[in-house]
C-alpha cells in the first residue's frame, strides 16, 4: 500500500507592502502611534500624535518613511539605541505628554468600566534611571557575542553600550555582564541572561535558547570567575544552581529576606516603597490583615509591624522565603505564610470574615476569582494593587457590584518609557 505524500502546510502570503501620508491621531495602549489609513487602524512606533508622515505597512503594523511634519508633544529621545532597540518605546515624547498619557491608561481602562476620572491621582513618576531587573539577549556569531536587548517583536538583537532606565548600579555591570555572557560553553549559541539588583550583589541566571545545566568542571569554573568579577552572587542555569558566594538579599521596609531563583519584585525600589507607603498608610488601624499574592513579603512584612497578617502565594519558594524571614526578624506581631493557589482556591467570604483588610497584589491577569470572593464577605477595607489597568478595572466592578466603593487610585509609573503601569487602589464597604 503506497503511502501518502505528507504535506506542508503553507504559510499565508505576507500582504503586500503599501504607503500613504496620513496623521497620527493618538497613541495606542501598547505605545505605538496610530494612524487611520483607509478607515483602518494602522500601530506606527516610534510616532506622535500631531505627526504628519508618509508610512509604509502591511496589515495593520507600519513604520514611518519620511516625516513630513512634526508633532508639537516630540522630544529627542535621550538614549542612542532608541528606535532600534524593543526596550522602550515612549522616549521620542514630551515630559508632560507622557505623563499624561501613562495616567489615561488607566482612566480609560476604569472609564471602560464606569469609574470617574476624579478618584485617579496624579501619576507618581519614578526616575528613569531606577529598574532593578533586566534580561538580556545573547547569541554568538562569526564576529563574535551579540549581547544586548531584542528588537521590539523581533528575535534580532541589539548590541548595547548603555541602558538609561536601568539602575546606575545595573547599568555599570554591563561591560562585566557581557563578559559573564562570553564565559558560557560555546554550545550555548542563543540565550537570556536575567539579572536582578539585589541589595548585596546582582543575582543572575542563563535561561532559555541552549541552555544547558550539564556543566563540565572546567565550564563550572569559567563561570564563577566571571559571575565573581561581575559582583553576581548568585548565578544558576536553566534552574541550576552554578555558584553561590552569598544569598542574594533584599529588604522590605527594613527586614532582609533571602529571595529564590526567580522570585518576583516589583520592577523599582522606588515604586515599591511608593506602593508600600500606600498600602501601609490606608491599612493602619487593622489589626488582622490578608495579604493574597504576597510574593516572599513586599507588604507582609512591613505591615506585620503593626497587625498581624496572613499571606498567601502559589509559589512555595517565595513562601518559604517568607516565612523564614518574619521568623528571624522578630516582628512585633505574627506572620503566618501559607502557599495556596488563589486562582483555583480562593479564599472564600466565610474564610475572609475575620479580616480587618485584605490586600490583593495578582499578576497581569488579575484576580477574578478572589474578587468574586472578596465581594461577598464583609472585609471592610479592601487594597488592590495591579500591573495591568484593565483587569484591576474588571476586578474593581465586581467588587462595586458586591457593595465596595472605589474612593482612590494612584498610578506609578515604575516602567519607564514603557506602555506599562502600575497602580493601587482603595475599597471600602458601603
Amino acid at each position: 500500500m503506497a503511502r501518502r505524500r505528507k504535506t506542508r502546510s503553507r504559510r499565508p502570503a505576507p500582504a503586500p507592502l503599501k504607503k500613504a501620508e496620513a496623521g497620527i491621531v493618538e497613541i495606542g495602549a501598547r505605545g505605538d502611534g496610530v494612524a487611520i489609513i483607509d478607515d483602518r487602524k494602522v500601530f506606527v512606533p516610534c510616532s506622535a500624535p500631531g505627526d504628519l508622515a508618509r508610512i509604509a505597512y502591511r496589515g495593520e503594523r507600519g513604520e514611518i518613511e519620511t516625516l513630513i511634519e512634526e508633532s508639537p508633544h516630540r522630544a529627542p529621545p535621550p538614549c542612542a539605541h532608541f528606535g532600534e532597540c524593543g526596550g522602550c518605546a515612549l522616549q521620542h515624547l514630551t515630559e508632560s505628554f507622557y505623563r499624561d498619557w501613562k495616567r489615561k491608561l488607566v482612566t480609560n481602562a476604569l472609564a471602560r468600566e464606569g469609574f470617574g476620572e476624579e478618584i485617579v491621582a496624579p501619576l507618581h513618576a519614578c526616575a528613569p534611571s531606577s529598574r532593578r531587573r533586566a534580561a538580556f539577549a545573547a547569541r554568538r556569531t562569526a564576529a563574535g557575542l551579540i549581547f544586548g536587548f531584542n528588537e521590539r517583536a523581533s528575535s534580532h538583537i541589539v548590541a548595547i553600550r548603555e541602558c538609561l532606565v536601568l539602575a546606575p548600579k545595573l547599568a555599570e555591570a554591563l561591560p562585566r555582564l557581557r563578559t559573564l555572557a562570553e564565559a558560557a560553553p560555546p554550545l550555548w549559541r542563543s540565550f537570556d541572561l536575567h539579572v536582578t539588583l539585589c541589595n548585596n550583589g546582582l543575582d543572575a541566571a542563563f535561561i532559555g535558547g541552549d541552555v544547558s545545566d550539564d556543566l563540565s568542571g572546567p565550564q563550572i569554573m569559567a563561570l564563577t570567575e566571571a559571575a565573581r568579577d561581575a559582583g553576581v552572587v548568585r548565578l544558576a542555569a536553566d534552574g541550576a544552581p552554578v555558584v553561590m558566594f552569598e544569598a542574594p538579599v533584599v529588604r522590605f521596609g527594613d527586614i532582609p529576606v533571602e529571595i529564590p531563583p526567580g522570585a518576583f519584585l516589583q520592577a523599582s525600589v522606588e515604586g515599591e516603597a511608593v506602593l508600600t507607603d500606600f498600602v501601609t498608610r490606608y491599612a493602619q488601624g487593622g489589626k488582622r490583615i490578608a495579604d493574597l499574592f504576597s510574593g516572599c513579603g513586599t507588604f507582609s512584612l512591613p505591615l506585620a509591624k503593626s497587625a498581624a497578617v496572613d499571606a498567601f502565594d502559589s509559589d512555595a519558594p517565595a513562601i518559604a522565603a517568607l516565612d523564614a524571614s518574619a521568623r528571624s526578624a522578630g516582628l512585633r506581631h505574627s506572620v503566618r505564610a501559607e502557599r495556596r493557589n488563589l486562582f483555583e482556591r480562593p479564599l472564600s467570604a466565610e474564610e475572609l470574615k475575620s479580616y480587618d483588610a485584605v490586600i490583593f497584589d495578582p499578576p497581569r491577569a488579575g484576580a477574578k476569582a478572589q474578587a468574586e470572593e472578596i465581594a461577598q464577605s464583609p472585609v471592610p477595607l479592601v487594597i488592590g494593587v495591579s500591573c495591568n489597568p484593565a483587569s484591576f478595572a474588571r476586578d474593581a466592578s465586581i467588587l462595586r457590584a458586591g457593595g465596595y466603593r472605589l474612593s482612590q487610585v494612584l498610578p506609578v509609573d515604575q516602567f519607564v518609557f514603557s506602555a506599562h503601569v502600575e497602580l493601587a487602589g482603595i475599597f471600602t464597604k458601603e
